[in-house]
């Protein structure tokens, strides 16, 4: 007999704080997540200075949100960006 585990359970966070904490430091430190490095992307504030923690934080915490990321603007930055006041560039 196959019994079927649960769909959302003690781990269902996991992933998405995994995420949040990757953002958070790789953002706020380096400029840019190991997928925006591939792609040679860096995050930055509007004022062209690099994106500090807490700038990072609040960007990562909106964007965890997922309804900030899905929606955008005529410039395609989303309104975590918007909200954070970052946009990302190419390197």
């Amino acid at each position: 007999m196959i019994i079927a585990r649960p769909m959302f359970g003690t781990n269902a966070w996991g992933p998405l704080l995994v995420f949040f904490v990757e953002c958070v430091l790789l953002v706020g430190t380096v400029g840019s997540t190991i997928g925006h490095a591939a792609l040679g992307l860096r995050v930055q504030t509007v004022d062209g200075r690099a994106a500090g923690p807490i700038t990072a934080l609040v960007r990562s915490a909106l964007l965890c949100l997922l309804i900030p990321a899905v929606v955008w603007d005529r410039d395609r930055r989303g309104l975590h960006d918007k909200a954070a006041g970052t946009v990302i560039v190419r390197r």
